[in-house]
């Protein structure tokens, strides 16, 4: 122990000989861990977002599409196949256990007026098990009712976008009439705020109607009973598998595909969507953090080219220690320290450079950002080892100097 605070000591003297030198070659070292630390808290900020948004669009959820059509080997446009009906939807409650709702629409862009404004959203067509499908809770007035359905009532239930843009900030519209594409519409529910999706869509800007009226009073339909997708609610998430198998069963079978034949349909579930979207986070993270450890190895270039300089400088004084009785692995272990003091100095005040990057970036920029402590630990770590890998060189050129040469060295 007193060998190695001994040898602490001549390093920490040898490097405030050149103060400027010692805090410039460290720079490099701060540079590199400010940007690991900085790098890895966006990317976790960004991974902690489009967990938020996935979960936003509602948790355990299964999504029914329709296909597209095989001919003479060769596939058809996405879509083109037999849309998916109500009676679709109706048959998977039937059949298919452990949901916990089932729910389909029809879509479509309308402009609304209201409260002395207008504007364009996207309109949905739905029943009244929509909400309870997304989880989506009203903050005001109530959601649509399966009477209302049936009876294709003039009812709305407004996106909060849609209610803020039309009526104002803080504005109660329960009771409130629109007009959606000139057809006059009663407001009678607020949804709570989803923000955006995954794909940067806002959902509240929208509103939604009962299905029987959206297809027969609003956007039209070439056939009643048609619709974009449906959707289902799972009870637990360990059922995914099973209802996925259930659902292609039925599907199959309901819309005569051959054993032979591709689907004509596709099943998407959001534990898929979202291992995908976490793939892709993780690979921009880990992108970033490679990126950002080029500036640690280049720092550690700036160690080993100033401990060469540092050799050449000090050629007799390591002859002169050598003279004396300091061995080759004393020599190795003062330039090894030197190295390791610069970049664990650097490293410091590179954590904290980090951390002041990461709440600025935060809070100019408006992204969310983590900080992790295993990634401080981690950049620490890297820049400690980055000092004893590139100063072994030249701490090994300084220990195999020979004594003699090195006193007679101008």
């Amino acid at each position: 122990m007193k060998l190695w605070a001994s040898t602490l000591r001549l390093a920490g003297r040898s490097l405030r000989r050149n103060p400027l030198r010692s805090a410039l070659t460290s720079l490099g070292v701060i540079v590199g861990v400010a940007a690991v630390i900085a790098m890895v808290s966006v990317g976790q900020g960004a991974r902690a977002r489009l967990q938020e948004q996935l979960a936003s669009v509602g948790s355990n959820i299964v999504m029914v599409f329709p296909g597209a059509t095989s001919s003479s080997g060769s596939r058809a446009g996405w879509g083109t196949a037999a849309p998916l009906t109500v009676a679709d939807a109706r048959a998977v409650e039937r059949h298919v256990p452990g949901l916990r709702g089932v729910s389909y629409f029809r879509r479509g862009v309308v402009q609304v007026q209201g409260g002395g404004q207008s504007w364009s959203t996207t309109l949905w067509g739905v029943p009244e098990s929509f909400s309870r499908v997304r989880d989506w809770p009203v903050r005001l007035g109530a959601f649509l009712l399966r009477s209302q359905d049936d009876a294709g009532a003039k009812v709305v239930v407004l996106g909060a976008t849609v209610a803020e843009k039309l009526f104002g900030v803080g504005q109660d519209p329960v009771g409130a009439e629109i007009r959606v594409k000139d057809v006059p519409f009663r407001v009678i529910g607020v949804l709570e705020g989803k923000g955006q999706t995954v794909w940067g869509r806002d959902q509240d800007d929208a509103v939604f109607i009962p299905f029987t009226t959206a297809e027969r009073k609003v956007l039209g339909a070439k056939r009643i009973g048609n619709v974009d997708m449906i959707r289902l609610g799972l009870v637990s998430s360990e059922d995914e598998a099973m209802v996925v198998d259930e659902l292609t069963q039925l599907f199959r079978q309901r819309r005569r595909v051959q054993p032979e034949e591709d689907d004509d349909f596709a099943i998407r579930t959001m534990s898929e969507m979202s291992r995908a979207a976490e793939g892709s986070a993780e690979d921009m993270s880990n992108l970033l953090l490679a990126i950002a450890s080029i500036s640690l190895v280049v720092g550690g270039i700036g160690i080993m080219n100033v401990l060469l300089v540092a050799v050449s400088e000090r050629t007799r004084e390591i002859g002169i220690r050598m003279a004396v009785g300091a061995r080759r692995r004393h020599i190795l272990m003062q330039f090894l320290c030197e190295a390791v003091v610069l970049s664990g100095v650097g490293g410091v005040v590179g954590v904290v450079l980090g951390i002041v990057v990461s709440i600025l970036i935060s809070r100019l920029s408006d992204w969310p950002t983590l900080i992790s402590p295993t990634a401080i630990v981690g950049a620490c770590l890297f820049s400690g080892a980055v000092g004893v890998f590139f100063g072994y060189y030249p701490a090994r050129k300084a220990s195999r100097l020979d004594p003699i040469d090195a006193l007679h060295h101008e």
